[in-house]
Formats: C-alpha cells, sequence, structure tokens
C-alpha cells in the first residue's frame, strides 16, 4: 500500500486515532464515514493505492461545485479541530485479497503514529438474536482492550460486546495466525466447510480487527445489525456513537443551527439524480 499525499500537504503523526470503514451489508460504515468528514470538516490529505482494492473513480462527494476534482477508492481525510485522520474506502476489497488488505492499512496505521483504530460496520439483522427496537438502533462493539472483547468505556456507553464472540473459536484463531507477519495460509481449513460459527470472522471487518491488533494497536469496532435498503438513518446512529466513543464535542462540528450533521452533496443523488440533474 502506498500513500500519496496531495500537494502541500502530509499526514499529521500526532494525530493518534484513525476511523475507517469495513464495507459489509448496507454500506452503513461509509455513509457513517462521510458524515463524519462532511461534518467535521475534514481536510483531503491524499490517497491511498493498494493492489487489493477494485479500482473505481467518481466526482468529489462532498462539495456542491467540483471543480475538476476526483474521487479514488481509498482517500484520506484529516480534521485539525478533532485531531482525526479517516479514511474513506468506495469499493470492495477483491476476493480472496482481504487478509493482505487488512494486513496493508494495519502498517500504514502503524507506521503513521496511529494509536486508536475505530472500525464502522454493519451486520445482516437476519442474524441478530434478541431484537428489540424500542430503545432505537442497537450498538454492538468488538474491542482489543481485553482478551473476550471487552471494553469498559464501550459498556459505560451502554453497547453491548458483539453476539457469539469467541476469541476461542477456530476461525477467529485462524484470523489471528493469519495476520502475524510471514503467515501463510492453511490449506486444509480453506477445505473446510465454514458453519454459522464462522459468519461473524468472514466479514472484512474482522481481518481489519485482528491485523491491527497484531500490530499492537488498541482496536474498537462499532457495528449495528441492518437490511440493504435506505441506511441512512443507521448511519447518522453509527457517526453519533462514533462520536461518543471518541469523545468528540458538539463544537468540533460545523453543522448549522438545525443540527452539528452536515450531509455529504453526494447523498442528494442516493437514490438518483435530483430533478433538475435528470437527463431526458
Amino acid at each position: 500500500m502506498e500513500f500519496h499525499r496531495d500537494e502541500g500537504k502530509q499526514l499529521n503523526p500526532n494525530y493518534s486515532t484513525l476511523i475507517l470503514p469495513a464495507l459489509s451489508i448496507g454500506n452503513v460504515g461509509q455513509l457513517a464515514v462521510d458524515l463524519l468528514i462532511s461534518s467535521l470538516n475534514a481536510d483531503k490529505i491524499g490517497y491511498l493505492d493498494d493492489p487489493n482494492v477494485l479500482p473505481c473513480v467518481g466526482n468529489d462527494a462532498y462539495s456542491p461545485s467540483p471543480l475538476g476534482k476526483l474521487a479514488l477508492p481509498l482517500e484520506a481525510y484529516e480534521s485539525s479541530s478533532s485531531a482525526l485522520t479517516i479514511v474513506q474506502q468506495r469499493s470492495p476489497v477483491i476476493k480472496g485479497k482481504m487478509i493482505e488488505y487488512a494486513k496493508n492499512m494495519a502498517s500504514f496505521a502503524a507506521a503513521n503514529g496511529k494509536k486508536h483504530v475505530v472500525i464502522l460496520s454493519s451486520l445482516d439483522f437476519g442474524r441478530w438474536k434478541n431484537v428489540n427496537m424500542s430503545s432505537g438502533l442497537q450498538v454492538y462493539y468488538l474491542s482489543s482492550s481485553n482478551v473476550d472483547g471487552t471494553d469498559a468505556e464501550c459498556e459505560r456507553l451502554g453497547w453491548h460486546r458483539l453476539q457469539d464472540y469467541n476469541p476461542a473459536q477456530r476461525t477467529w484463531k485462524y484470523l489471528d495466525a493469519l495476520a502475524e507477519e510471514g503467515s501463510v495460509p492453511d490449506e486444509d481449513f480453506l477445505l473446510e466447510e465454514l458453519g454459522d460459527e464462522d459468519y461473524y470472522p468472514s466479514l472484512p471487518f474482522a481481518a481489519l480487527f485482528s491485523c491491527f491488533k497484531a500490530k499492537g494497536l488498541k482496536v474498537t469496532c462499532l457495528l449495528c445489525y441492518c437490511s440493504e435498503g435506505d441506511n441512512i438513518p443507521e448511519a447518522f446512529d453509527m457517526a453519533e456513537a462514533t462520536g461518543r466513543r471518541i469523545g468528540l464535542s458538539h463544537d468540533e462540528f460545523h453543522g448549522n443551527g438545525a443540527g452539528k450533521w452536515i450531509t455529504p452533496f453526494s447523498w442528494q443523488s442516493v437514490y438518483g439524480p435530483p430533478a433538475d440533474m435528470t437527463l431526458f
């Protein structure tokens, strides 16, 4: 993975917290990162080039009048008011290359002074065992703070550790082994049939969690259950949870009197172009 900085820009080694999405159902993590970048008025620092991520290109997602700016698969932003580095991912990892990508991202984070990594992702609603919508979105977490995945701060915020996480389970152990430098895949494991207990460790957030942890970084995964469809409400809740976890104050946001969140310009065409942009 190579980092290409924009002219006159550079990563601040004193910004010790990194936020990034792990692609999954409903794209909640990506949408939440969009909200954070837009609302914190984060400045684009450059882009990351990784051979394991599918190429894509599009218009700038945050400006109402992009002047020839292009959005690329992996871009790095910084918020000076919050001392945060934020990476947005816009295209998926090539099938079978998730561990390689996660290792590269972990190396990038470690080499640039990151101490705490917050991963935002989503899970299939069909696997939610204890459905209780009375209190709105339920945030789940997974942390490297303790071997069993628990974290005192996340518990204080009223969140629950990811259901069924078991570090002794075979796939989680396999991920931890692969995350180590110089590791090679166990061909016998790859031929085994995966069961229900392998669902969570098979997702992108799990590979990132193991690889960041292997680099000695503190990792917090924030997760919610959802289905495909309009997941903008879940994105707002996930962004709010992220702010609470890392202690963002209201003064650090750049929203107007209607609220602290600023929706990106690109969200106007999530379900197709606005009326005045439609071609006839």
